[in-house]
């Protein structure tokens, strides 16, 4: 039986998880094509390592957002020594490219406990769910066909994604805008805040931000608990 009346939840490395494959195919399509400095396949993949460390930092202490457009800029610019040439960069396809790549090699569900605690939560209607994610180099427009394609869409009432709203956790008004949010679906109901829940695998983004705004917060992944706890 749910425990709290609205759940929230962070989306990469709390619900899916990267799939290998599309990395490794990632970093030979930029060796392929972005590469007039001959750097290694093992460089490209540290630098894109490298670029998504960075804007998650900067992101988490600023509140806002750095799209993936300017992080895959960030990325060329760094295979090439900052002399490769912005104005030949088509970012309409190299958008289709990626999103295209992503497809071939869908990210993965976390774990085999993902979707059954999600049925779950939902199976009663009584409680409601909603996504609260930072993105990074996959936008929240492809995240919302991803989730269709691996069935878990249809478990969230709304999704909320950085590059949409130009505000990243642990920023307390994207917290309040999911709030907000929350009020509008559930319509008159009054929903008092420690009957909603925010869980995630980031104790600073995830843990801090939701403490921020007054509701609670459950870390899974990165420690021993896992999202089973929530119906346990």
């Amino acid at each position: 039986m749910p425990k709290y009346q609205h759940y929230s939840f962070d989306l990469w490395l709390t619900l899916i998880r990267s799939n290998p494959l599309f990395k490794q195919e990632r970093t030979k399509f930029f060796h392929q094509h972005f590469n007039f400095q001959h750097k290694t396949l093992e460089e490209i993949a540290l630098i894109f390592r490298q670029v998504d460390l960075m804007v998650n930092a900067v992101n988490e202490k600023t509140g806002k957002n750095i799209d993936a457009d300017e992080m895959y800029l960030m990325v060329i610019s760094l295979i090439n020594n900052s002399k490769f040439p912005f104005g030949e960069i088509d970012l309409n396809l190299l958008e289709t490219e990626m999103e295209n790549l992503l497809f071939k090699h869908l990210p993965l569900v976390y774990c085999n406990q993902t979707m059954s605690v999600l049925e779950q939560i939902c199976k009663t209607g009584k409680s409601t769910a909603s996504i609260l994610s930072n993105t990074g180099f996959i936008s929240g427009k492809t995240l919302r066909k991803v989730l269709k394609e691996l069935n878990l869409a249809h478990y969230f009432d709304f999704q909320l994604y950085s590059d949409e709203t130009g505000m990243s956790k642990p920023n307390p008004d994207f917290f309040k805008l999911m709030l907000n949010h929350i009020a509008i679906i559930r319509k008159t109901e009054n929903v008092s805040l420690n009957k909603i829940i925010h869980i995630g695998d980031n104790e600073k983004a995830d843990v801090k931000g939701a403490c921020a705004v007054g509701i609670q917060s459950l870390l899974i992944n990165s420690n021993d608990q896992c999202i089973s706890s929530l119906i346990n």
